[in-house]
């Protein structure tokens, strides 16, 4: 029997631009209401709330959702917590989860640009060298951040014995590797893991977890950027946001999935990742390929050169 999200209750993080803001759209146009955790809101985004507002005086419902908003830091778990706070207070309850926010290595935290340091001082870094406990913000938002929602959303469902969906937002990256993105390709793969792992919830607890694991995808995350944008063609990113969001609403309402799937959507269809032995993607469709070359030809000659400066 199909599920419905009509009537659901969902929180996305990463919701005011790109493939988050069209699943925000898709939920809400179904009847689901949505509370979108992120740093700001694109106009777009900006233009959603105002045709779902929230009226505190009545009740979201399947034939009146809303969308709200909260500004929330993902890499901050008070913010996170915070943020799970108002979705319980705006809401009756929380059916979905959507750790939707990520970034692909910007030059800010890559692993080729090593943080700033006396030896270092040119790099263009924002992690910090004396960090103790140092980190990289592309392991803090792409795996701590949706590791961490995701226990305050298993423990809101847990503590009120109700089911619940837990959706991921993970990458083709989770099971393939490159030498040029070596931090975001390690945080995807980590996210899968997590997400196989947390499989048996859906028959032990009625919590469904998946992760979606699209390629390269139309939106901000590449055409904001130009040092990506130059790297890739226009005609090889083939998938557009809305899309993976027709893909997510399929993990969401088709019952056979939910116990640690991994479903892979591009332009051309979908399918379930096997956990072993798994046929490798389509990686040209996946649209990562000729970035990945690019970007592989630019550190290969950096290093040769000079070697890694830390």
């Amino acid at each position: 029997m199909a599920l419905s999200v009509a009537g659901r209750y969902a929180i996305i993080t990463g919701g005011g631009s790109g493939i988050n803001l069209a699943f925000a759209k898709k939920l809400l146009s179904r009847g689901c209401s949505v509370l979108v955790g992120d740093i700001s809101l694109r106009p777009e985004a900006q233009e959603l709330l105002k045709q779902y507002p929230h009226d505190p005086l009545t009740p979201p419902s399947a034939n009146r959702p809303v969308a709200l908003f909260k500004k929330t830091d993902v890499t901050s778990w008070p913010q996170l917590s915070a943020l799970t706070r108002a979705a319980e207070t705006a809401f009756p309850q929380i059916d979905i989860v959507v750790p939707g926010a990520g970034i692909f290595e910007p030059r800010w935290s890559s692993f080729w640009n090593p943080p700033k340091s006396p030896t270092n001082p040119n790099s263009p870094s924002r992690d910090e060298a004396e960090g103790d406990p140092g980190h990289y913000a592309v392991l803090d938002v792409n795996l701590t951040h949706p590791i961490r929602l995701s226990q305050l959303a298993i423990s809101h469902w847990t503590s009120r014995r109700m089911p619940g969906s837990l959706l991921i937002v993970g990458s083709m990256a989770g099971y393939v590797h490159g030498i040029g993105s070596p931090l975001y390709f390690a945080s995807k793969h980590g996210v899968h893991g997590f997400v196989r792992s947390l499989g048996r919830l859906r028959d032990t607890v009625g919590i469904r977890t998946a992760a979606i694991a699209p390629g390269a995808v139309n939106t901000p995350l590449w055409s904001d950027d130009p040092d990506k944008s130059s790297m890739i063609s226009a005609d090889e990113i083939t998938a557009s946001a809305e899309d993976i969001a027709d893909a997510m609403l399929e993990l969401l309402e088709n019952p056979q999935y939910g116990d640690g799937t991994i479903f892979e959507a591009t332009a051309r269809g979908t399918r379930v990742v096997p956990a072993f032995n798994a046929p490798p993607p389509d990686i040209e469709d996946g649209g990562i390929s000729e970035y990945e070359a690019g970007v592989a030809r630019q550190w290969e000659k950096k290093i040769t050169e000079e070697g890694l400066k830390v």
